[in-house]
């Protein structure tokens, strides 16, 4: 039976080992193709492999770096106790309780939501208005994805789940002023004495046809509030948790 090289196709005997023609030793040849065939069909099976979200959410939700001693776990155990401490006063606030626009946290927000209104202008008068509420609500989930994604500090981002809940308390009562327009504004003024435009949520609900439902679109966003702030407690735990366990091995 007439065999040929595999390589330049010329003729050869059986018992060859070697082409007599290209120089090729025939059994490292086949060896290479087939090392190289199975390669092949493992980068296609790679290929073709789905996926898997759900375990690189996990990955990067509940990441953490293992330490050599408790030092950090007890000063995010500390901070953790203050995240609750705060958490269950919000947690337990109503839509009328003045303790939300009398808060320190009332005046962090603040510079992000007048910040927003620059921001927003340039997509017109009614996006200038929900510009603020959107600068204080994007602030906390761009700081949240940098510390996920970027420094991979999944507890710091459980604080910035914490804040944007407590941001969603914070503009609750100011919605649901959209038709009383009795809270004071920035400047001393209420929404009553001041011009149509200056009260954010009164212009957003009565451009939008929604000012009837006012104060049911304020207990959504104080009631959002406290579910991301329970969440974020929740994930903190679990990630000061996971900590002490990775460092006690």
């Amino acid at each position: 039976m007439e065999m040929k090289c595999p390589k330049c196709g010329a003729a050869r005997t059986q018992e060859a080992s070697e082409c007599i023609s290209c120089g090729i030793i025939f059994e490292k040849y086949l060896k290479a193709s087939l090392r190289k065939e199975s390669d092949t069909s493992m980068d296609v099976e790679e290929e073709n492999e789905p996926v898997n979200y759900f375990d690189i959410a996990r990955e990067l939700l509940f990441y953490v770096k293992q330490e050599p001693d408790h030092t950090f776990l007890i000063i995010r155990a500390v901070f953790f106790l203050f995240m609750i401490f705060l958490g269950i006063r919000f947690i337990f606030s109503s839509l009328t309780d003045e303790y939300l626009m009398n808060t320190f946290w009332h005046l962090v927000n603040l510079p992000f939501h007048e910040a927003g209104h620059i921001f927003f202008r340039l997509f017109g008068r009614f996006v200038t208005s929900l510009g603020g509420t959107l600068g204080q609500l994007l602030m906390p989930l761009i700081c949240m994805g940098t510390f996920i994604i970027k420094t991979r500090d999944t507890f710091a981002a459980s604080f910035c789940l914490w804040w944007l809940g407590q941001n969603f308390i914070d503009i609750s009562p100011y919605i649901n002023d959209s038709r009383s327009l009795s809270m004071p504004l920035l400047g001393g003024n209420t929404g009553m004495d001041s011009p149509y435009g200056f009260h954010d949520w009164e212009f957003i609900l009565k451009e939008s046809g929604l000012i009837r439902y006012d104060h049911a679109i304020a207990l959504l966003s104080l009631n959002t509030g406290k579910f991301l702030i329970i969440l974020s407690l929740i994930w903190a735990g679990y990630l000061l948790l996971k900590q002490y366990r990775s460092t006690a091995t």
